[in-house]
């Protein structure tokens, strides 16, 4: 991976050059392009079509800057033909530095949009004392960047959901919502008009801070959600910190789990004839030992 200012987009402008980042760059790049390839995240499309327009999410967390940089390092080099949009959704939180996020993609010569809602002061008047706002927040949030999309002609949303995000949402639903579940790597919106894409399903949250730091961008922190004590997705980050310096390696082995699903080895009836299973007469059963 040459940096040379005339060979690399802006967004690696500065990389450091230690063999150390060259791995992590290298680990990073090669999970998102398993995770677009093994999903089908680039559409399959008409030669004469136009090409695909994504809406890139960007918080300005370290984790959504991670995914802009890596989908603009493989379109950079050839491999993700789409058209990339980035878009921030101010929402009204005090303090935010609404400035920071315009000037970087501005430096940065990357095409966005910053769309402002007060969504925070929807949060605030509607979620009663004590509870997380995090639901909340997400549906006002998801609502926009949908319409968003729609405007400027995008078929994905694509969010900066890792490794980590998955396995926490994991647990949650299995601790508190009683079922088996998390955050698809790629799904199709309720009114079927949008995919929504998490391209950094394969990649630890260590990685993307790694990253980020190292690249020196401008975090900015989510103050609205990380105020509150207590929530369930700190409870479960917590759990899975303690059982990874327990036994180094067990998220990754957890993370493989959620891709070897069987569904006869499991309880769901709806996923498995388990009513319709039968015995094999004895015929069957002579035939399949002279098989063998």
């Amino acid at each position: 991976m040459l940096d040379d200012a005339s060979d690399i987009h802006p967004l690696f402008h500065g990389a450091p050059k230690s063999t150390e980042f060259k791995k992590l760059r290298k680990r990073i790049v090669q999970n998102v392009r398993e995770a677009i390839d093994q999903y089908g995240m680039v559409e399959r499309r008409d030669p004469d079509a136009p090409v695909p327009k994504w809406l890139v999410c960007l918080s300005g967390g370290k984790d959504s800057y991670t995914l802009l940089a890596i989908l603009y390092e493989l379109k950079w080099r050839g491999l993700l033909p789409v058209e990339l949009l980035a878009c921030n959704l101010d929402q009204g939180q005090p303090g935010f530095p609404a400035t920071v996020l315009p000037e970087f993609l501005e430096r940065m010569q990357v095409p966005h949009r910053i769309e402002y809602q007060d969504t925070y002061s929807i949060v605030m008047d509607k979620v009663p004392a004590g509870r997380t706002f995090c639901a909340l927040c997400s549906r006002l949030r998801r609502g926009h960047l949908y319409r968003i999309a729609r405007e400027e002609g995008c078929s994905a949303v694509v969010l900066g959901h890792h490794r980590d995000d998955i396995l926490e949402t994991f647990f949650m639903n299995l601790f508190h919502g009683g079922r088996v579940a998390t955050m698809p790597p790629k799904l199709v919106n309720e009114e079927g008009d949008l995919f929504l894409y998490r391209p950094l399903a394969h990649v630890a949250e260590a990685d993307c801070d790694r990253f980020a730091k190292a690249m020196n961008y401008p975090i900015i922190p989510c103050d609205l959600c990380g105020s509150q004590d207590g929530l369930q997705r700190q409870q479960v980050k917590q759990i899975l910190d303690g059982w990874e310096r327990n036994s180094p390696g067990r998220r990754q082995v957890m993370f493989r789990a959620l891709t070897n699903v069987r569904p006869s080895h499991m309880l769901d009836p709806k996923l498995f004839d388990f009513a319709g299973l039968e015995l094999a007469e004895p015929g069957e059963l002579d035939a399949k030992k002279h098989e063998h």
